[in-house]
C-alpha cells in the first residue's frame, strides 16, 4: 500500500510537469513540501526571537521606559499601554509589577490582581453597574469620567443562578465565561433559603489567615466549579446578613456585614524589595441609618450626586464608631462603600480603603432580589 500511494503521487506529479518533459524523470528529486504549519512554525521563533531581544534591555532602562509609560497613562483606555508593557515577556512584567503602585497608594486599577486589592484611602473610587434582567447578569465598570455612567472599563461580571433552595452569584473576570467551573472564575456568593444572608468565597487564597472551609455543606456546593487550581477548600472573605421586619415596622432596609480586609504589616519603600505579606482581620460595617424627610415623606440620605432614584436598594455602608479598628475608619461618617440607582438598570458603587473591588461588587449584588422578610 506504500508502495502504491508513492507511485500514484509520483504519477500526479508527472501529469503536472511543464510541455516538453517526458519520460526519464525517475532519477529527478523533487523538493520536499513544507509542512501546513511551518509559517506558523516560523512565526513562533521570530516572536521567540524578538522576545528574547527585548528581555536583554538593560534593567535600569528597562525600569525606566515603564515608568514614563505608567507616568503618562493616568486613566483608561492610555493605560491600556502599561498591561501592553507587562505582556512583553517576563522581565517586563515584572518590572511592570515593581513601578506599578496598588490602588491604595495611586488610586488606579491597572492589572486584574488590583480588583481584590484595598481601594483609595483619601476618595472613593467610583464604579457603576449594570444590570441585565432577562439573562440575571451584572456588569461592573470603572467609571472614566464624572458623569454617572459612561463607555466605562470593563471589571467584573456576575450571574445569578438557582440552585435548589439556595441562590449563587458567579462573579468572574470575564463578561462571556459566566458558568460554574470556568477557569475565568473570581469566586461567588450564596445566599440562604431567604435571601437574608450571603456568604462570599474567593477562589484563591488573598492574603495570609484567610479562613478554609472544609465542612460537608461547602463541598456539597461545588468547590471545584469555584475554583479548578484549589480542590482543598472554599475561602470565606465575608458575610452579608439582612435584619428581618416581621411587625413590618416603616424603614428601609438593614444590613450588617463582616469582611476579612488584609492589614498590612508596612510597606517596603524599595519597589524592588519583596512587600511584607498581610494578615487579616475582619471589618464590621453597618448600613447609614436615613433620616425621614416630611416634606418628600420619604427616607434620605446625602449621596452628594451620585444616586438620582429612590430604591429600597440604596445604601451607605460605615464602621460602626468606638470599635477598634486597625485601618482608621471607625466614626460612622465615613463612607466605606455606597450603592444607589441612577436609572431602571444601571447603579453607581463608590467604594474605598479597606474594601476591594470584588469586595464591594459582592456586597452591592447582595441587594438585588426581593427580601420579603425584611421589608
Amino acid at each position: 500500500m506504500a508502495l502504491w500511494r508513492r507511485s500514484s503521487s509520483w504519477l500526479t506529479s508527472c501529469s503536472r510537469a511543464p510541455a516538453g518533459i517526458v519520460g526519464g524523470n525517475e532519477a529527478k528529486v523533487s523538493p520536499e513540501v513544507a509542512p501546513e504549519d511551518a509559517p506558523d512554525r516560523r512565526q513562533e521563533e521570530e516572536g521567540e526571537a524578538d522576545e528574547e531581544r527585548w528581555s536583554r534591555l538593560l534593567p535600569e532602562l528597562l525600569t525606566d521606559i515603564v515608568r514614563r509609560v505608567d507616568a503618562g497613562a493616568e486613566r483608561w483606555p492610555p493605560r491600556r499601554d502599561v498591561v501592553a508593557c507587562a505582556c512583553v515577556c517576563r522581565r517586563w512584567r515584572d518590572a511592570a509589577v515593581s513601578v506599578v503602585r496598588p490602588p491604595l497608594e495611586c488610586g488606579r486599577i491597572t492589572f486584574p490582581s488590583s480588583l481584590k486589592q484595598p481601594g483609595p484611602r483619601d476618595a472613593p473610587m467610583h464604579c457603576f453597574i449594570r444590570r441585565n434582567k432577562s439573562t440575571s447578569t451584572f456588569y461592573l465598570y470603572l467609571s472614566l469620567t464624572q458623569a454617572l455612567t459612561d463607555k466605562g472599563k470593563f471589571l467584573l461580571s456576575a450571574r445569578r443562578f438557582r440552585h435548589g433552595a439556595h441562590t449563587e452569584y458567579i462573579i468572574s473576570y470575564d463578561s462571556d465565561d459566566l458558568y460554574p467551573g470556568s477557569n475565568s472564575g473570581v469566586g461567588k456568593l450564596r445566599s440562604d433559603f431567604l435571601g437574608t444572608k450571603f456568604i462570599m468565597y474567593d477562589n484563591q487564597k488573598p492574603y495570609d489567615g484567610a479562613k478554609s472551609l472544609k465542612s460537608r455543606s461547602s463541598r456539597r456546593f461545588a468547590t471545584k466549579q469555584i475554583s479548578p487550581n484549589d480542590s482543598g477548600s472554599n475561602l470565606e472573605v465575608g458575610q452579608v446578613s439582612y435584619r428581618f421586619n416581621f411587625l413590618k415596622s416603616r424603614g428601609p432596609r438593614r444590613m450588617h456585614c463582616s469582611i476579612q480586609c488584609p492589614v498590612d504589616q508596612g510597606s517596603a519603600s524599595d519597589p524592588s524589595k519583596e512587600t511584607p505579606q498581610s494578615t487579616s482581620s475582619s471589618l464590621s460595617l453597618k448600613n447609614k441609618a436615613p433620616r425621614w424627610h416630611d416634606h418628600l415623606q420619604c427616607w434620605c440620605l446625602n449621596f452628594h450626586g451620585r444616586v438620582t432614584v429612590a430604591s429600597v436598594k440604596n445604601f451607605q455602608l460605615v464602621a460602626p464608631a468606638g470599635t477598634s479598628d486597625p485601618w482608621g475608619v471607625g466614626d460612622e461618617e465615613t463612607v466605606i462603600l455606597q450603592f444607589g440607582k441612577i436609572e431602571d438598570d444601571a447603579f453607581t458603587m463608590d467604594f474605598r480603603y479597606p474594601l476591594s473591588a470584588y469586595q464591594a461588587f459582592a456586597i452591592c449584588l447582595t441587594s438585588f432580589g426581593t427580601k420579603l422578610a425584611c421589608e
